[in-house]
């Protein structure tokens, strides 16, 4: 079976004989591949009447089980502080997320989520995973296991680690 990225590197070989197309080969699909699972992930959000930013936000201190500073969230969405503290608003103005004082440094502040907030987040999860499931549906048990082993190896080549 071929797909279109193999079509791409037939053309470069065609012209460039002593290129090692390799790697383009699979940088090209990871491109490709995260094109169409970002278009799964934003049609299932839309459903929702959610962004994906606002799933992952939501989700992010969902899944810590506590508020986060804005510092802590941003890190964990990987987003800077400007475009934080616009979602952070757009968030609380639904209702979704509150801004909480830390107790004893007025300096700080935490990101906590409203009930409304995790009943929302809580609403959507597992239709997100079950959509997730489905865009790898074509791999196997052990494919999925093994395509989560090498993507992990890269990432934490690049240092995207905890």
């Amino acid at each position: 079976m071929r797909d279109s990225v193999d079509h791409f590197m037939d053309q470069w070989a065609a012209q460039r004989t002593d290129l090692d197309l390799e790697a383009m080969g699979a940088i090209g699909r990871i491109l490709r591949l995260s094109r169409h699972v970002s278009a799964g992930l934003k049609s299932y959000f839309a459903e929702h009447d959610m962004e994906t930013w606002e799933f992952d936000v939501l989700a992010t201190l969902r899944r810590n089980g506590r508020p986060l500073t804005p510092k802590a969230l941003g890190a964990s969405v990987m987003i800077g502080s400007a475009a934080l503290t616009n979602r952070i608003d757009r968030l609380a103005a639904r209702g979704l997320v509150v801004r909480e004082a830390i107790p004893g440094d007025r300096r700080s502040l935490n990101i906590a989520l409203t009930p409304d907030g995790r009943d929302l987040v809580d609403s959507v999860v597992e239709g997100h995973v079950a959509n997730q499931r489905a865009m790898l549906n074509t791999l196997g048990d052990d494919e999925r296991e093994e395509l989560n082993r090498l993507l992990r190896t890269l990432l934490t080549s690049f240092g995207d680690t905890p």
